[in-house]
């Protein structure tokens, strides 16, 4: 299945060809969040935040086809 997925701040280097890192990525039917982040070669200690459809998710939540995907990584500042 086609997933869209908008990568955020440093995470879009993951998306290099995508300069406002968003992406579509072919994966499999029974694709989990965590499975995702293995799909785009993203190590899993590098996403804070992973949001489907607005609502934060678990790296165990099966994806769905119509799911909107957003992963964010921590946030710094001073």
């Amino acid at each position: 299945m086609k997933l869209e997925v908008r990568l955020y701040a440093t995470l879009r280097r993951y998306a290099p060809d995508s300069p406002n890192g968003v992406i579509t990525v072919e994966v499999p039917e029974d694709c989990t969040v965590g499975h995702l982040y293995a799909c785009l070669a993203i190590p899993p200690e590098e996403v804070r935040l992973a949001m489907v459809n607005g609502i934060s998710a678990e790296t165990d939540q099966v994806l769905l086809p119509e799911n909107r995907i957003g992963l964010f990584p921590p946030v710094g500042g001073g």
